[in-house]
C-alpha cells in the first residue's frame, strides 16, 4: 500500500472515531455510558446504532452482516445474513434493525455442549458484546458477540472472561478505595499474546495426510541440521516471509490490531507475531482474528501456517505467551511500582496477591492451557515444564524475603525498605533478567504466563487468572476493611501472605531435572498430560471459586469438563487413524517397492556378475523386511488398541486409555517408519521429508 499506516489503521473497524462521525450526538453519548456502566442497551437507542452500523458498512463494500461468536471449538464462528431485503414493488432494500444487532439465533445443538443440549434442542442466542467494536471481514460486517444455549448456559468462550473481568474490577477497586483511589472508577485486565507459528509449502503439505489431518506431522526422521546452529533466531527474512508479514501487518492494521514485533523464531521456518498489549476482551477478539488472518494470507502466499503446539519432532514447538497486567482507568499499572510508600504498599499487596493465586489454584492455570496438542511441548525443552511456578527476580525475590524475614534488604544502597514507613523508595525497575524458561515471570510491569499453546484462545487462561486473583484480592479486601490499624494490617497480610505462598517461586532453571524433585519436596504439583489435569477442573475447590464470581456454574464448569476431555480423545482418535492410513495406504507399499527394486538389482548384478557381495543391497533388504515386517505387527496393534478406545462409552475411561494405550502404540509405530525413512531411497519415499518441509520457503 502507498497509503501511511495511520492513514488506513482501523479502517474496516467501526470504532470510537466511526460511532462519533455516524451517531447523533446524544445516541454516542447514551451508548459509551451503556457500555462503561455495563447496562442492557435500550431498543430504541440500538435501532439507532443499527442504522448507522449499517450505513457505513455499505460505505466500506460489505453486503452482508454476522453475529461473530467464539464457540468451545477454539475457533470463531459466523452466519452470514444480508442486508437486502424485498421492497412491496419487487425491488431491494437495505435494512439492519436494532433486534439483529442485539440478539441472533444460531443452531446451539451443533456446537460443543458437554452435554448441555441435545441436537433436537437446537435454539441458542448470540448476544451483541458492545464493549468489543463490530468490524468489516471480506464483505461482512461482523459483530463480536457472546454465545448461550437457550436455557441460559454458556456456550462460548468470550462470555466467563467478560465475567471474570467483572470480578477482578470489583474486588480491585476495593483494594484501591483502602488506599484512598477514590477518583478510580474501573479496573481492567490487560494481555498481550506472543503468537508463534510455522510456514511451509503448501504443495508440500497437500501431500502429507497427517498435516491435513491433524496439523501435526505423525512420522517424520530428523533431518541433519535441526536448529542446532541456532542461526535461525532473529535471522533475516526470506522474501516470501517477508512478504507475507507484509500483508498480514496491513490486513492486522486494517482490523485495529497493533501488530507490532515479527521475527524468525528458534525452529528452521518457525516465526512470531506480537501486538501492543489491549484489554482482555478485545484482545481475544483480536487473535482470533490475527491466527485466521494468518491462515488465509499464507494461502495467498502458496504457503500454509501451521498453528499446531508441536508440528514438528525434534525442533520447537509453538506457543502463545500471554502478557498480562492490570490497569486503572486513570492509567495506573498495578503491577507498576509507584514513587512512594503509599503506591509501593499497593504494589507490593497486588503482588502478592498474584504470589497466592498463582500457588493455591496452581491447578487451575494448568488445566487452563490443557490439550493433546500442548502436551507434546509442555517439558520439552522448548517450553515450561508441567510444573507452575513463578519467576520473580533476585532482587524483588530478595526484598520478599527480607520482608517476611524482618531482617534487612540486600543491596541497600539502591533499595531500603520499612514496610509502612519507607517502602521501596525508589523501587528499582527492569533490574533483573528474564527468565524464559519460568512458567509464569514477572517482567517488570506484567506477569507473562508462557504455557499456553500456539492454537489457543487466550480467553481460558485469561478467565482462569482473573477468577483466582479476584479471589485474593477479595480476601485481602474482607481482612483491611475492618482493620483498626490500616498500616500494620497491610504490613502483616504482605509479610503472612508471602511466607505461606512463596514456595511457588523458583528463580532458577526450570528446565534442570532437579527442579522437578524440588518442586516435589515443595509441594508443587505435576501434572504431565491433559488427562492428569482435567480433574481439578471440576473439583469442590474449582466449583466453589467460579461459583463465588459467577463466572461459570456447576452445570457449566461441568460441560467444559466434558467438552475438552472429549476433544482430547477425539483429537488423539483422529491421529491414529490418519497414522494407520498413511502407513498402510503409503509406507508400507513404497517399503515394499523399494526393496523389491533392491532385490531385483541384486538378480541382475549376480547374473552380470555372480562373485559380487553386494552388501548393501543385501543388508538393506534383509533390515527393511525386518522393519517392514515390525511395521505391520505394530500398525495392527495400533488399529486394535484404537477400536478398544472407541467402545469406551465413559469419556473420562476413553481419554485415559488414548493416552496410556493409543499414544504408545503411535509412538512404536512411528520409531519404526522414521527408521525406515533413513534407509529408504528418496525416490521411493511417498512424503515430503523434514527436510524439505522445513527449509523449502
Amino acid at each position: 500500500m502507498t497509503e501511511r499506516v495511520d492513514q488506513y489503521f482501523g479502517c474496516s473497524v467501526f470504532n470510537d472515531a466511526m460511532m462519533r462521525q455516524y451517531l447523533p450526538k446524544d445516541t454516542y453519548r447514551e451508548l459509551k455510558q451503556t457500555i462503561k456502566e455495563g447496562k442492557e442497551l435500550n431498543l430504541a437507542i440500538a435501532n439507532v446504532v443499527a442504522h448507522a452500523m449499517k450505513e457505513w458498512a455499505l460505505s466500506k463494500g460489505a453486503t452482508h452482516f454476522s453475529h461473530w461468536f467464539q464457540p468451545m471449538t477454539g475457533i470463531t464462528a459466523e452466519k452470514h445474513e444480508g442486508f437486502i431485503s424485498p421492497a412491496k414493488d419487487g425491488s431491494a432494500i437495505l435494512e439492519f434493525s436494532g433486534k439483529e444487532l442485539i440478539k441472533g439465533e444460531p443452531d446451539a445443538s451443533s456446537f460443543p455442549s458437554g452435554g448441555l443440549r441435545a441436537t433436537f434442542e437446537a435454539r441458542g442466542y448470540t448476544a451483541w458484546d458492545p464493549s468489543s467494536y463490530a468490524f468489516i471481514k471480506e464483505n461482512t460486517l461482523c459483530i463480536p458477540t457472546a454465545f448461550c444455549s437457550y436455557s441460559g448456559e454458556v456456550l462460548d468462550k468470550k462470555t466467563p472472561l467478560l465475567r471474570s473481568m467483572e470480578a477482578i474490577n470489583t474486588q480491585a477497586l476495593r483494594i484501591l478505595k483502602l488506599f484512598g483511589k477514590t477518583e478510580v472508577k474501573r479496573v481492567v485486565t490487560t494481555v498481550g499474546p506472543e503468537q508463534e507459528y510455522f510456514l511451509i509449502d503448501k504443495s508440500l503439505y497437500l501431500k502429507r495426510k497427517d498435516l491435513i489431518n491433524t496439523g501435526r506431522t505423525l512420522i517424520g526422521a530428523r533431518p541433519p541440521k535441526g536448529q542446532e546452529m541456532e542461526d535461525h533466531y532473529f535471522g533475516n527474512l526470506k522474501s516470501r516471509v517477508s512478504a507475507f508479514m507484509r500483508e498480514l501487518d496491513e490486513e492486522l492494521w486494517k482490523l485495529g490490531i497493533f501488530a507490532k514485533t515479527e521475527h524468525n523464531e528458534v525452529a528452521p521456518s518457525q516465526h512470531e507475531l506480537a501486538p501492543i498489549f489491549t484489554t482482555s476482551n478485545i484482545a481475544v477478539d483480536h487473535n482470533q482474528l490475527t491466527m485466521e488472518m494468518m491462515k488465509k494470507i499464507a494461502d495467498r502466499h502458496g504457503l500454509v501456517c501451521l498453528l499446531h503446539e508441536k508440528p514438528f519432532a525434534g525442533v520447537n514447538g509453538s506457543g502463545k505467551h500471554n502478557n498480562w497486567s492490570i490497569s486503572t482507568d486513570t492509567g495506573f499499572n498495578l503491577l507498576e511500582p509507584g514513587d512512594n510508600p503509599k503506591d509501593n504498599a499497593q504494589f507490593l499487596l497486588f503482588l502478592v496477591a498474584v504470589i497466592a493465586a498463582v500457588d493455591e489454584y496452581q491447578d487451575l492455570l494448568r488445566v487452563s492451557v490443557a490439550s493433546a496438542g500442548n502436551d507434546h511441548r509442555l517439558g520439552a525443552n522448548e517450553a515450561p515444564p508441567a510444573i507452575v511456578s513463578m519467576f520473580l527476580g533476585e532482587e524483588l525475590t530478595g526484598i520478599l524475603d527480607a520482608l517476611a524475614e524482618g531482617t534487612d534488604c540486600p543491596n541497600k544502597a539502591r533499595t531500603s525498605m520499612l514496610l509502612g514507613v519507607s517502602l521501596l523508595p525508589p523501587f528499582p525497575k527492569d533490574t533483573t533478567d528474564r527468565n524464559r524458561t519460568s512458567p509464569f515471570a514477572f517482567t517488570g510491569n506484567k506477569f507473562e504466563f508462557r504455557m499456553l499453546g500456539s492454537s489457543f484462545s487466550v480467553s481460558g487462561p485469561n478467565f482462569v487468572l482473573n477468577t483466582i486473583i479476584a479471589d485474593k484480592l477479595a480476601l485481602f479486601a474482607d481482612q483491611l476493611e475492618g482493620a483498626k490499624d490500616f498500616s500494620a494490617s497491610l504490613s502483616s497480610l504482605v509479610k503472612d501472605t508471602y511466607r505461606k505462598h512463596r514456595r511457588i517461586v523458583f528463580n532458577g532453571n526450570n528446565y534442570a531435572p532437579q527442579w522437578v524433585e524440588e518442586a516435589k519436596a515443595r509441594g508443587l504439583s505435576n501434572l504431565q498430560s491433559t488427562v492428569d489435569a482435567l480433574p481439578a477442573f471440576i473439583s469442590k475447590k474449582s466449583i466453589a471459586l467460579f461459583s463465588k464470581f459467577s463466572v461459570l456454574s456447576e452445570t457449566e464448569i461441568h460441560s467444559r469438563y466434558e467438552i475438552v476431555m472429549d476433544n482430547y480423545a477425539k483429537t488423539i482418535n483422529i491421529e491414529a487413524l490418519t497414522l494407520v492410513d498413511m502407513v498402510r495406504k503409503q509406507i508400507l507399499p513404497s517399503l515394499s517397492a523399494f526393496t523389491g527394486a533392491l532385490a531385483k538389482t541384486v538378480t541382475d548384478k549376480l547374473n552380470a556378475v555372480p562373485s559380487l557381495a553386494l552388501s548393501y543391497e543385501k543388508q538393506s533388504i534383509a533390515e527393511l523386511s525386518r522393519l517392514t515386517d515390525s511395521l505391520q505387527a505394530f500398525v495392527i496393534a495400533l488399529e486394535e488398541k484404537t477400536l478398544q478406545a472407541r467402545m469406551i462409552c465413559q469419556i473420562t475411561e476413553a481419554a485415559r486409555f488414548y493416552h496410556e494405550q493409543v499414544i504408545p502404540a503411535m509412538a512404536e509405530v512411528r520409531s519404526v517408519c522414521d527408521a525406515a525413512e533413513l534407509m529408504t531411497s528418496e525416490a521411493f519415499w511417498p512424503i515430503p521429508t523434514y527436510e524439505q518441509l522445513l527449509y523449502s520457503v
